[in-house]
């Protein structure tokens, strides 16, 4: 197996046997970066120095028997976590000189495991978006490609992190998730990746777009390798508000547990009016392939689905209208001078936010206004609570739920760019269980008619992950997904 090749697992392996050092499998990433990182601009900063004086220290460790959990596994950070020392923009261009003087608790946590990072990885301006289109740092190219020839989007906002582990650019990258910026780009990406329960990981250092919603979490190629990161990255944290005091399961061990026993939910209104055939498809294959198994498949329903879209874009804008309220020009980032402070508050702000940030601080201010308040985010909120109970009824009669994570597969670069309602449906399967704070995972498991990859979905109770990645590890093993996309690391597929 070549160094590319190899999984998050494989690799520690390799690494514990001393076939392999965390300074070659750096050294072999940092030149995959430096190879293709022009081409799909899955970075927006690079940062090779660190990731090799990373590899030593990993490397130095384990000749002690000293070596932390992930010593030596290099990694991409999504440009949304503050790194101490090194430039943090959020996809922003007003935080193009921003130098975060502290670390974000899981970047932190992921840094004593040993992991090496790559750099950060491009995203999403403030995470608001689902094609990596509206970075001020440029899009995102997805490494899979079409017969025709078109650049395709790798999903958002969390493009950058699964463009970087699908052309094996990084073993593993951090994501986050708001209404399914980590689901939704590893289904498009042809990787695995977890959104965990709201409060599992730390949102302490992390960039924020909507508070209630954010949640962090791990992206990789198969679902193992998430189980491996997840755990490092999680953890009650006392900076954090809403982290939850709560142990940290062995996720890894649960991906070999099984689903024999196990009721599996197929929520009726997951199936959507025009869903292509393939991904229609691909839900019968997965619903077969854990039969086969032993889980038992029951019907149900989440009948406040229908009403997920229009809640997330009145309460995800409303949050970010008051979170983006401190980018001013005066404490920190970009600066454009004025006249007078409300000018420079204007110019800055003009000049720094694009124009998808600008739309969305619009709507949450209106929604927020006097007048308005009642009538759109007090409803919205009321509504949530309703989808919140369809899940908490369905997990009384079922143990997980299957859908698709997608309503399609990655699409070609600008072909949505003048229609913001149309982008927003490509999150139509994931935003309920964002809205419901349950755990969420996408896991590669067949193409379309173009050869694209194509996700499904496992949703879990609230802190119940094990029985997420379970059931993901049973789907992974049935798939048998091992379609490479046409632009990686160590040559096309």
């Amino acid at each position: 197996m070549s160094l590319m090749d190899m999984t998050i697992a494989a690799a520690l392996d390799a690494l514990a046997a001393k076939k392999v050092s965390a300074v070659e499998l750096a050294e072999a990433h940092v030149a995959a970066v430096e190879a293709l990182n022009p081409r799909l601009n899955a970075f927006i900063t690079t940062t090779p120095e660190l990731a090799l004086e990373q590899a030593r220290a990993a490397d130095d460790a384990r000749a002690k028997g000293e070596a932390p959990a992930l010593a030596g596994i290099p990694i991409a950070m999504k440009d949304l976590f503050c790194t101490e020392g090194v430039r943090t923009t959020a996809g922003s261009r007003i935080l193009e000189p921003f130098v975060p003087p502290y670390e974000s608790t899981v970047s932190g946590k992921l840094k004593a495991a040993g992991a090496v990072m790559l750099g950060k990885a491009n995203l999403d301006e403030f995470a608001m978006g689902s094609s990596n289109i509206t970075s001020g740092y440029g899009p995102v190219e997805n490494p899979w490609q079409r017969a025709d020839g078109a650049k395709l989007v790798p999903g958002g906002s969390s493009g950058g992190s699964a463009a970087a582990v699908a052309a094996r650019m990084a073993m593993g990258a951090t994501g986050t998730d708001t209404g399914g910026s980590i689901r939704q780009p590893a289904a498009f990406s042809g990787i695995a990746g977890i959104k965990p329960t709201y409060g599992r990981c730390s949102r302490f250092g992390i960039i924020a777009f909507a508070s209630s919603l954010d949640q962090a979490g791990p992206m990789a190629r198969t679902v193992e390798d998430c189980a491996i990161l997840l755990r490092e990255m999680s953890g009650f944290d006392p900076r954090d508000s809403t982290s939850a005091e709560r142990a940290v399961p062995d996720f890894r061990a649960a991906c070999g547990r099984g689903v024999k026993g196990l009721r599996i939910g197929i929520p009726a209104e997951y199936r959507v009016e025009g869903m292509p055939r393939e991904i229609e498809k691909l839900w019968q294959d997965g619903i077969d392939w854990l039969k086969r198994e032993g889980a038992e498949i029951v019907d149900v329903s989440l009948p406040h689905t229908k009403y997920g879209l229009p809640v997330y874009y009145i309460v995800a804008p409303a949050e970010a209208s008051s979170n983006l309220a401190r980018y001013d020009g005066v404490r920190f980032g970009a600066r454009v001078e004025g006249k007078d402070l409300i000018d420079l508050y204007e110019r800055t702000r003009a000049a720094g936010f694009g124009e998808e940030v600008k739309r969305r601080i619009m709507i949450g201010t209106y929604v927020l206004s006097a007048g308005y308040y009642d009538a759109y985010y007090l409803k919205a909120q009321k509504v949530r609570a309703l989808i919140l109970r369809d899940f908490q009824e369905a997990f009384g009669k079922v143990d997980a739920l299957l859908t698709p994570t997608a309503p399609s597969a990655a699409f070609a670069l600008g072909e949505k760019m003048d229609d913001p309602v149309t982008m927003y449906l490509n999150d139509v399967f994931t935003v309920p269980a964002s809205l419901a704070g349950v755990p969420g995972m996408s896991v590669p498991a067949g193409l379309d008619a173009a050869g694209l990859p194509l996700g499904l979905q496992v949703l879990g109770r609230h802190f119940d992950e094990e029985t997420v990645f379970a059931v993901s590890s049973v789907l992974e093993r049935a798939a048998g997904f091992a379609h490479r996309p046409g632009v990686m690391a160590g040559g096309a597929a």
